[in-house]
């Protein structure tokens, strides 16, 4: 950033953000097969005994991809009967369950599909999930957190499992900042959240440019997890408005997030930190080519399974997780908390066997060992008394950040939302439209969707 940039953009300082892409498709009426979709296929080894076939659909990829083919093949091995294929469908946004609808339609879905938590709801709406209390699972979310029991649920039903949570953390690599002059103990949790501001600063000491383009840079607010969500919340702001059954996206506070990362933006040049940022945001980014991963990012916005990225892909980092920033000094800092989980798609031709499978998977024994492996944190609420199951870097989010954790309102609109968020997120953070502007539509277009289901009842 020059030194006009950066004197205009704290001028200017007061509160923006961004998001990724991606309306959701639609979806074609006809069924297709896994194999006329193209749907490469992780074909985990069965039993030698002839046993029920559950396919089960997944977007992951390695490292976490790897865990999930090692917790079937555990249960194939271990099952009585029930044998589950795993198959890895191409990485899309979250939102994006074209290809689910499509077979679904056809009557070729899968039997179990991993599922982002959040927009259970808007599935179930849809038509698109089973209702799980159909399989005598009526009582089946009460051990698992609050407000994955919330996302998992529409209109009082259990529609899916919750299979992990996750925190949002400030990453920084320690190394990066000391050759800049930065002293990491500035950063250290213990010395409370830094403000948004002085992220910026530090930032403008690590960022470098060669014939215009960055080769380093000190922080990209809408890199990785630096959602509009994750701004909205640092900046208290509220996304939904129960009693009014309203979505709040004009709330004065989100608009001033949305305003902070413009600014930003500005002052470095939006293009080119688009330029640096964007090839990661796409779907399936291979996460060894990060450039916090390759050391060319010094702080970041990202969740707890980063540290199991880190231990594979960038050893030799010396890193750091603190607080989320706050606005101004002395602000509580806020974070939020998503995960996913399985639901069973309409039509599924082995729904009892599925639902076996989840239990187990998305129960005590699959998520043992998914949070040790994976270092997301569970979603039951007994497993975060289990101290194997963290390293210490683990802890900080399991102990501190996931009691700070807001989540995203469980709406029957909930991808929608995300969709139009993410569309003003980005055309803010590119300086393509102003963000009051941009918000405004996106209330107006996601409150005449949710009007008809008004009230909207949210478990507490």
């Amino acid at each position: 950033m020059s030194s006009d940039g950066f004197t205009r953009f704290l001028t200017n300082s007061g509160g923006r953000r961004a998001t990724r892409r991606g309306l959701l498709k639609g979806t074609a009426a006809a069924g297709l097969s896994a194999a006329a979709l193209g749907l490469p296929r992780v074909v985990v080894p069965a039993r030698a005994q002839d046993g029920e076939l559950v396919t089960f659909w997944t977007t992951f990829t390695p490292p976490d991809l790897d865990i999930m083919k090692t917790m079937v093949e555990t249960f194939n091995a271990q099952s009585g009967g029930t044998q589950v294929e795993l198959v890895q469908i191409p990485p899309a946004e979250v939102t994006d369950v074209a290809k689910l609808m499509t077979a679904v339609r056809g009557g070729t879905g899968p039997d179990v599909y991993h599922l982002d938590r959040f927009t259970t709801a808007q599935r179930a709406a849809d038509g698109v999930l089973q209702d799980l209390s159909e399989l005598g699972g009526a009582d089946l979310l009460s051990p698992y957190l609050p407000f994955a029991r919330q996302e998992a649920t529409y209109q009082g039903k259990p529609y899916a499992m919750p299979l992990d949570a996750d925190a949002r953390a400030l990453w920084y690599n320690k190394g990066m900042l000391q050759e800049a002059g930065i002293d990491p103990a500035e950063f250290d949790p213990a010395n409370g959240p830094l403000t948004w501001d002085r992220v910026a600063e530090v930032a403008n000491q690590i960022n470098v440019q060669e014939g215009g383009n960055f080769t380093k840079m000190g922080f990209v607010p809408w890199l990785n997890q630096g959602w509009h969500y994750t701004y909205g919340f640092a900046w208290g702001g509220q996304f939904f408005d129960q009693e009014a059954c309203q979505v709040t996206p004009d709330d004065p506070r989100i608009v001033a997030a949305f305003e902070w990362v413009q600014s930003y933006c500005e002052g470095l040049g939006a293009q080119q930190v688009s330029s640096f940022g964007s090839p990661t945001m796409a779907p399936g980014f291979p996460p060894q080519e990060h450039p916090f991963i390759t050391g060319n990012l010094a702080m970041q916005i990202t969740g707890d399974w980063g540290i199991n990225q880190m231990e594979q892909y960038a050893p030799e980092i010396d890193y750091g997780t603190t607080f989320i920033p706050v606005p101004n000094a002395g602000d509580p800092s806020a974070t939020w908390a998503g995960g996913w989980s399985l639901a069973i798609p309409q039509g599924a031709k082995r729904a009892e066997q599925a639902f076996e499978f989840m239990q187990w998977y998305a129960g005590d024994p699959g998520q043992r060992i998914y949070t040790q492996e994976s270092k997301h944190l569970p979603t039951l609420e007994a497993l975060l008394e289990v101290p194997e199951l963290y390293t210490d870097r683990h802890r900080f989010f399991s102990e501190q950040l996931l009691p700070l954790a807001k989540n995203r309102p469980p709406l029957p609109v909930g991808a929608l939302y995300w969709d139009e968020l993410t569309v003003a997120w980005q055309k803010t953070y590119l300086g393509e439209e102003e963000p009051t502007a941009a918000l405004a539509t996106v209330k107006e277009r996601v409150q005449e969707r949710l009007q008809g289901d008004c009230p909207i009842a949210i478990e507490a």
